[in-house]
């Protein structure tokens, strides 16, 4: 089995590679503008099994080169990439798993149905493990009234550093992106939109508590219609959000610098970059982990509706934490594990409908949290009766 990793160098591809590596697959293609592949994968990996290809030129012919012999792909380039990863996979025919959103890529869907490759998108962490969750409890109810997901990467309790109260696990420059991101929201049966200028300064901001870490804030950051479309016992729903999640008092650091205009993406004049640029740079060096401090992942999700007449609510809990042996943060093992394991379900054709895929309607649940599971991550799942 070969699977190639696009981005195999990041905080997420390296996890992706030391997962399929421990796996048995027998040669990883880690795909990587940087040229010190080995030295930045040396300890964490068998080298062995890994080749390393820095792509040359345009970057949609070096793709197609690359995966013209792979039994699967993992794309973790950046996001405005993700279309010439796509397009590659579906040129050779080359199974494809990818943890960006789908809809930017919709209209390749019946390119890939008609080439017979599956596309897997939305296949990480939030939106990823989740939606695979949406599709296990949904099957435990005949309808479903609300379904209230949360999700977020924060410090440890002894890692935070005020004001924020954040560290950095992933790309700053994207968390500070997802803070210009509107909402959909679900209220009483209706459709209700969040703007992304109010995402930091609405009624649907609330706190939620977590055993062993105590208070979050919950602040609404995705379409929670999307998914619960996707979902037939969810048809009347009359409630549903998706949260991120931070340590308290997030929301009233941001708002005031979103009014003020700190968040913006138009240049400055004079500067050269916009002040969301600006305090990426400024912010990010001093958000730096540190050799023995950990992240924590935590997700939640609140499933409520009934079964047989009666009314009950189950609640999904996972925390993930940074493997300080490895060093690898718990939001890159919540990335590159989901991603790995369904990337080899995908060469192992356990996987083969083609088109744009969803992990909510597409990935065996029952075998993929097995996976999960056999990597230390745990779903711990609490189901409560009216």
């Amino acid at each position: 089995m070969r699977i190639a990793v696009l981005g195999g160098l990041g905080l997420q591809g390296r996890a992706a590679i030391a997962d399929l590596a421990a796996s048995g697959v027998e040669e990883v293609v880690c795909v990587d503008t940087t040229p010190d592949g080995a030295a930045r994968l040396d300890g964490l990996t068998d080298l062995a099994r890994v080749r390393f290809v820095v792509p040359q030129g345009a970057i949609g012919p070096a793709l197609a080169g690359v995966l013209a012999d792979a039994d699967a792909v993992i794309d973790l380039l950046p996001q405005p990439l993700m279309r010439e990863a796509v397009q590659a996979a579906i040129a050779t025919r080359t199974p494809l798993v990818t943890t960006n959103y789908g809809k930017a890529i919709a209209d390749l869907a019946p390119a890939a149905e008609q080439a017979g490759v599956p596309i897997m998108a939305e296949c990480g962490l939030d939106p990823g493990i989740d939606l695979v969750l949406y599709a296990r409890v949904a099957r435990q109810f005949d309808t479903i009234a609300a379904i209230d997901s949360y999700c977020g990467g924060i410090p440890e309790p002894k890692a935070m550093a005020k004001p924020l109260c954040y560290k950095v696990s992933w790309n700053f420059d994207m968390v500070l992106v997802s803070q210009n991101r509107d909402s959909v929201m679900i209220e009483d049966g209706e459709r209700v939109a969040v703007p992304a200028g109010r995402q930091h300064d609405n009624p649907f901001i609330h706190e939620i508590e977590v055993a062993g870490l105590g208070a979050l804030e919950a602040f609404p950051n995705g379409d929670a219609l999307h998914y619960v479309e996707m979902l037939d016992a969810a048809k009347g729903l009359r409630r549903s959000g998706r949260y991120t999640l931070r340590w308290p008092g997030w929301s009233a650091f941001w708002a005031p610098l979103k009014e003020l205009g700190f968040l913006s993406e138009d240049k400055v004049p004079g500067t050269g970059s916009s002040p969301r640029e600006f305090l990426g740079r400024l912010l990010g060096p001093q958000l730096q982990y540190g050799p023995g401090e950990k992240d924590l992942c935590v997700m939640r999700n609140v499933f409520s509706g009934l079964e047989g007449g009666r009314r009950k609510t189950v609640t999904s809990d996972l925390i993930i934490e940074r493997d300080l042996a490895s060093g690898l943060f718990g939001m890159s093992l919540g990335v590159g594990y989901p991603a790995s394991i369904v990337a080899q379900m995908l060469a192992r054709r356990e996987i083969t409908k083609p088109g744009l895929l969803n992990p909510l309607l597409d990935v065996p649940d029952g075998r993929f949290f097995d996976e999960l599971a056999r990597r230390g991550i745990t779903v711990t799942e609490t189901v409560a009766w009216d």
